[in-house]
């Protein structure tokens, strides 16, 4: 981990700021979400980026495709196997 020499204070609610010259380098735009971690005494923070878990296989990748504002994420093979559940029903009928 590397020391960036920039000391703050807490206020009365607890809060801090992130120097503008810290969130500019990386790549932090105001009301991106933040994930906090705790490594013994050390708090991290880290900016979020949700899991994108297959709904069909489990399988996590930045590749999976989100669909329906999120509410659906399928791998390649999860599309795969979804399609020909979806044959099979079709041919049921």
């Amino acid at each position: 981990m590397k020391s960036t020499g920039i000391v703050r204070k807490t206020d009365h609610l607890g809060r801090i700021v992130l120097p503008k010259e810290l969130r500019r380098s990386l790549e932090i735009d105001t009301k991106d979400p933040l994930e906090i971690f705790v490594d013994g005494e050390k708090i991290i923070l880290s900016k979020y980026k949700p899991i994108k878990q297959c709904m069909v296989t489990g399988k996590i990748s930045d590749d999976n495709a989100v669909l329906c504002d999120g509410k659906v994420i399928l791998s390649e093979e999860g599309m795969k196997i979804l399609m020909e559940e979806l044959d099979d029903v079709d041919s049921v009928k």
